[in-house]
């Protein structure tokens, strides 16, 4: 490292530095893509300083850039062993990709190091107990030969208190009016009973497993379909799409492509409104899993805690096995495909190879199931690494070919955010849509759906500010896993 460091000049350090007091001016503004590209400048002018590699890490970690994040991390660590943030950042990296043991073997050499840090020690703990946790709940599910949760549930059993006055189900059936007074009841932060609840979210199970991993839709000629991306837990921005475009009906129907709950803290009510008319227009009415309709994930990011705050862990378990029976994506008049995240590490990828997809599980780390949950187009061709660190990277090349191969006109994707809440690359062939506005409450970001004629197929973007909320914080629920990132 001494080597390096001298070979840089006086002269570019300090701008170096320069470029570093601004960055991190930008990361206490929550602006992390500024201040990652000043982090950037900075590595540009002196890259022997595993400071920056640190700072830039961290920044990548709160744009969900795991993959980037992890490498900056190693190599401030490369440059300089004893620099312990380098393994802090490595650690949350190793966190965010759910891989506890690698982060553990971390979080302890940094506790080895700095026994009596009370910071060190409380890492180094709680990431042993993820580890022991998860071996303890493998252990558990060999035995109990992972048997269903829907069957444990017993629904009949949990009565209903003749002082609940919220939302019913008539004849055990969801309908419109019920979906009136439960979207009214959420508005004023009310709560669905929980044994309704259960029996919505086994009703969807029993649905989800009879349905293909790749669902053909068909517009008919003068009819509209309207496309919605990521939600997060943003139930009141959720009720404005309704505003803006009508509730869900036979004639108008919607696909909401993934990412419906985590980080938002209104998570429960979105995805009871969403299974909800699932339920209740099965044929009119489409939902795609998204990277987060997942176990970590939603470890992660707040959607277990909320549901253990608002219901149990028995519920947190059904919702587990719900989402694994979601499907991976939606074909449209046979000309246009709708997935969460992107397309393949591999050229030869068909639509029947996707129709095949064993998809009942929690995703893999590679695979179509696993890139078409995590992938991202990129401007150049070819394909890269994905900054995610999971997944692939794809430019407009691999997309002209892949709907060549499978006679589409264009893809449609979310999880991204994007200014306008959508983004339109690859020559008009790969639209990113996003529907959270002012996503986490401060990307300040539009959000967007897509709306679609049967028979043009040209898509036609509606934007939209955010709507308020009631004063209860993005990541309220989110895991005590998050207080080890940083």
């Amino acid at each position: 490292m001494e080597d390096e460091s001298k070979s840089v000049s006086d002269d570019k350090k300090e701008e170096a530095d320069q470029f570093k007091n601004q960055a991190n001016e930008q990361f206490k503004a929550e602006k992390y893509d500024q201040a990652i590209e000043l982090y950037t400048k900075a590595i540009d002018s002196n890259g022997s300083n595993a400071v920056f590699y640190a700072n830039r890490s961290i920044s990548y970690l709160r744009t969900e850039c795991f993959g980037y994040a992890l490498t900056d991390a190693s190599k401030a660590i490369e440059i300089d062993k004893n620099y312990l943030k380098g393994y802090y950042r490595r650690a949350s990296a190793y966190m965010a990709l759910g891989k506890y043991k690698l982060a553990l073997k971390d979080y302890e050499g940094i506790y080895k190091r700095k026994p009596n840090d009370k910071d060190a020690k409380l890492k180094f703990t709680e990431c042993k107990k993820i580890v022991q946790q998860m071996a303890f709940q493998k252990a558990i599910a060999v035995e109990e030969n992972t048997k269903s949760v829907a069957e444990s549930i017993d629904v009949e059993s949990m009565g209903v208190e003749d002082k609940y006055d919220g939302p019913k189900l008539t004849d055990n059936k969801v309908d419109l009016q019920f979906m009136k007074d439960l979207m009214e009841c959420y508005k004023k932060q009310g709560k669905l009973h929980r044994r309704f609840a259960f029996q919505i979210l086994l009703e969807i199970n029993q649905y989800f497993s009879s349905q293909p991993t790749l669902v053909d839709i068909t517009v008919p000629h003068g009819s509209n379909f309207t496309v919605c991306g990521d939600i997060h837990g943003q139930f009141y921005d959720l009720m404005n799409i309704f505003e803006l475009n009508g509730l869900p009906s036979e004639n108008n129907p919607y696909l909401f492509n993934g990412d419906f709950v985590d980080r938002g803290s209104f998570s429960v009510e979105c995805i009871f409104i969403l299974f909800g008319f699932k339920l209740l227009y099965p044929n009119h009415f489409f939902m795609s899993r998204g990277n987060h309709e997942s176990e970590n994930m939603n470890k992660m990011y707040g959607f277990e805690g909320e549901v253990k705050a608002k219901y149990s862990g028995n519920m947190c378990d059904l919702f587990t096995e719900v989402y694994n029976w979601l499907p991976l994506c939606h074909c449209i008049n046979s000309r246009v495909l709708v997935m969460h995240g992107g397309l393949f590490s591999k050229d030869d990828v068909k639509l029947d190879d996707i129709r095949a997809t064993e998809r009942n599980r929690q995703p893999p780390e590679d695979g179509i199931m696993c890139e078409l949950l995590w992938s991202d187009p990129q401007p150049m061709y070819g394909r890269s690494p994905s900054k995610r660190g999971v997944g692939c990277q794809f430019g407009p090349d691999v997309t002209r070919r892949f709907l060549e191969n499978n006679k589409l006109d264009y893809i449609i994707r979310s999880h991204e955010v994007k200014d306008n809440g959508y983004e339109v690359t690859h020559d008009g062939k790969c639209i990113t849509v996003f529907s959270a506005p002012n996503y986490c409450d401060t990307m300040g970001n539009k959000g967007a759906f897509i709306s679609l004629e049967g028979k043009d197929m040209i898509p036609k973007y509606t934007t939209y500010e955010a709507v308020s909320h009631p004063n209860v914080k993005p990541m309220a629920y989110a895991n005590s896993l998050l207080s080890l990132f940083g």
